[in-house]
């Protein structure tokens, strides 16, 4: 007999999650919501930010091999 669940059954998904953390709620008033031009401009950005290559930095930290050594 195998390990895996039968009949495609996820069983992490079986039981409800927990409720929220009363942390999780915000109290007092709620953000204004952005503006069209805030929008507009974040989703430049966005665009942006997605087809611009990411700096190549050299590292700072160790390796796990390199700090054994």
């Amino acid at each position: 007999m195998s390990s895996t669940p039968q009949h495609g059954t996820d069983h992490t998904l079986a039981y409800p999650e927990p409720p929220a953390s009363p942390l999780w709620h915000r109290r007092g008033t709620k953000s204004r919501p952005l503006t069209p031009e805030q929008q507009r401009r974040n989703r430049e950005l966005l665009v942006l930010a997605q087809h611009t290559p990411r700096p190549r930095s050299p590292r700072t930290t160790k390796t796990r091999a390199e700090a054994r050594s």
